[in-house]
């Protein structure tokens, strides 16, 4: 058996503070894997590109550029053009339609996964083969080696995760259509996975695998107090799926503590297969359920988490990106559990890990692992990374070659077809794990809003929002949500920003000044382009409309109705899509807006 101590020192130096606890066989060779990946990034980067184009060398889509059976990198990269999905679009369609033949892959198409982002409004397919499940449930199984290194004794309870599947559609050509995590689950190496005490989930397959996502969440959440002293990590997908979770609870309690004290189930839970594994797992407790009405029916839920899981050691949630607006309120529900950010994945490709999972939320980064594709980087402050055209090709980074501080827009080459496809993700590189750099993901490259020649980002509107928060903190009051719209109807048009907040004491909320002040500093902190516009009077004063409470609860609850999934769903950023737009206005409660111009002066040029 290796030490716990030289497996600390391997993973990282800086994890020799890490809980000695006796490392298994079974988690020293993850961390071996992980080690021989991270210090040969190149020389595994270099067989994993070969790999994918000699398989792939009688495709369709890899004649065209005439590679003539070359898998070297300069050939590739000379000759193989950057891509956008819309690029891929006529490939993708053809396949969808049932074209069977090798048009980017070799293999068969297994089926399509539907990504979280849109390409003219629908929902974008991305190509996938079986053995992607391989690389997948590979990068799983990293996850707990990793996390032993800090948390001990997982292996002594349960996890209590919010998971769920969304019914999958079928393509004119009858291939399924479904997200990247409900073929995941629906897939053998998920429902038919060995034992491992480190990954015994509360809920049973049965409820995870239900369609219905309200029955689901009901099922899943009895569980999880059925067997709350048993829990020592809650999770979810996403930061947004554990508070939608805790918002359920809030809901529900009643009907909870009365299955709990009566030993049935709420008849309104119809699904036989849940019904039935229910029925094994539910039985009459009073004392429970005299628990759960005492906590729950108290108005304040703060530390919530604790109080119902009082053995749970963290919080398994992804919090970057756009999910980082949920911090607060996660850290009021949990009485400050670590938040643990463990992977990073897409439905294009899974990447990489966090080999840090118990860090800071601010300080997230991730390891991509080379062995999972081929990746590429175009810097992104470079000129190239506004032009990806095919006569003048962007300068790409390699893995390998990537310097600390710098942005880059993250490129893969998959086995199942994908050839230097921009994902659309922007990541700042903040260091390297051996010879493998690691990645803070800070946006994604869309702009949400403009009204004239103003472009803002999300991350932009993100911090403006961070900013303005901060004159709510004296009010005990936090921005809980929000999205925007560029408001063109008027001349000259502006930016309208949805809040829904959270305000602790109903008789200290911040006034109409505070918020109104809210909308200034926003302003303030947006980039010079939009304060040189409001000064010329091209964009009008921003709004801040304050939405009811649970407004975008609703908003989620009619996403998923319209076929999102809800574990990919995301709150949109900037909406324009009518019946949303109506559904919030109807929510309105009050209506601010910037008092003054933002400081702008002209630029000076060297």
């Amino acid at each position: 058996m290796i030490s716990p101590s030289s497996l600390i020192m391997a993973v990282d130096s800086t994890l020799s503070s890490a809980v000695g606890a006796s490392v298994s066989e079974k988690d020293a060779k993850a961390l071996q894997f992980i080690e021989e990946m991270t210090k040969n990034v190149d020389s595994v980067q270099e067989r994993i590109l070969g790999e994918i184009l000699s398989r792939n060398a009688d495709t369709e889509y890899l004649k065209r550029f005439q590679l003539n059976g070359a898998t070297d990198r300069d050939t590739f990269k000379s000759k193989v053009p950057v891509v956008t999905y819309e690029d891929l679009q006529p490939e993708i369609q053809r396949i969808a339609n049932g074209d069977k033949s090798p048009i980017l892959s070799s293999h068969p198409i297994s089926e399509f996964l539907t990504s979280s982002g849109t390409s003219a409004g629908e929902r974008k397919l991305m190509p996938t083969i079986h053995e992607e499940l391989n690389r997948r449930q590979l990068l799983y199984s990293l996850l707990m080696p990793v996390m032993n290194l800090y948390v001990p004794g997982l292996d002594k309870g349960k996890g209590l995760y919010f998971l769920f599947i969304k019914a999958e559609t079928k393509t004119p050509g009858g291939l399924l259509a479904r997200p990247v995590l409900t073929s995941y689950y629906k897939s053998d190496h998920f429902k038919s996975r060995p034992y491992d005490p480190f990954n015994v989930y509360t809920s049973p397959n049965e409820t995870i695998l239900c369609p219905d996502s309200i029955q689901s969440m009901y099922a899943q959440m009895l569980c999880g107090l059925i067997m709350r002293e048993e829990v020592l990590r809650v999770g979810a997908v996403f930061a947004s799926g554990l508070l939608k979770a805790v918002r359920f609870l809030q809901v529900n309690w009643k009907q909870f503590a009365h299955d709990i004290e009566t030993g049935t189930l709420n008849p309104k839970v119809t699904d036989p297969s849940v019904r039935e594994c229910m029925s094994k797992i539910l039985k009459p407790n009073p004392e429970l359920a005299a628990f759960i009405t005492k906590e729950c029916s108290e108005e304040n839920w703060e530390c919530i988490i604790t109080r119902i899981w009082p053995n749970t050691k963290y919080l398994d949630v992804i919090v970057t990106g756009a999910m980082a607006q949920y911090i607060p309120t996660l850290e009021y529900y949990s009485g400050g559990l670590p938040m643990a950010c463990t992977m990073y994945a897409s439905s294009e490709c899974y990447f990489g890990l966090n080999l840090k999972p118990m860090c800071k939320p601010s300080e997230v980064s991730y390891t991509i692992m080379p062995n999972m594709a081929y990746f590429e980087f175009l810097p992104h402050d470079d000129s190239s990374a506004q032009d990806s055209s095919r006569d003048s090709p962007p300068r790409l980074v390699d893995l390998a070659d990537l310097e600390v501080g710098k942005e880059y827009e993250l490129i893969v080459t998959t086995y199942a077809g994908l050839c230097r496809y921009r994902v659309g993700d922007i990541l700042r590189v903040t260091g390297f794990h051996n010879a493998a750099p690691q990645f803070r993901f800070i946006r994604r490259k869309n702009v949400l809003l403009s009204i004239d020649f103003d472009k803002t980002d999300e991350s932009e509107l993100q911090q403006a929002i961070e900013n303005a928060s901060v004159l709510l903190k004296e009010f005990n009051t936090s921005v809980v949500e929000y999205t925007s719209y560029a408001d063109t109807k008027q001349i000259p048009g502006h930016y309208v920003i949805y809040w829904e907040l959270f305000v602790k004491d109903a008789a200290n909320a911040p006034t109409d000044e505070v918020l109104s002040q809210c909308c200034f500093q926003m302003e303030e902190s947006l980039n010079v382009v939009y304060r040189q516009c409001r000064v010329a009077d091209s964009i009008g004063p921003l709004e801040i409309r304050v939405v009811k409470n649970g407004t975008f609860e609703e908003l989620m609850d009619y996403a998923i109705s319209r076929g999102a999934s809800i574990n990919q769903y995301k709150v949109p950023r900037c909406v324009s899509f009518t019946p949303i737009m109506e559904l919030l206005d109807s929510r309105v409660v009050s209506k601010h807006f910037s008092p003054a111009l933002p400081h702008w002066t002209p630029e000076r040029r060297r």
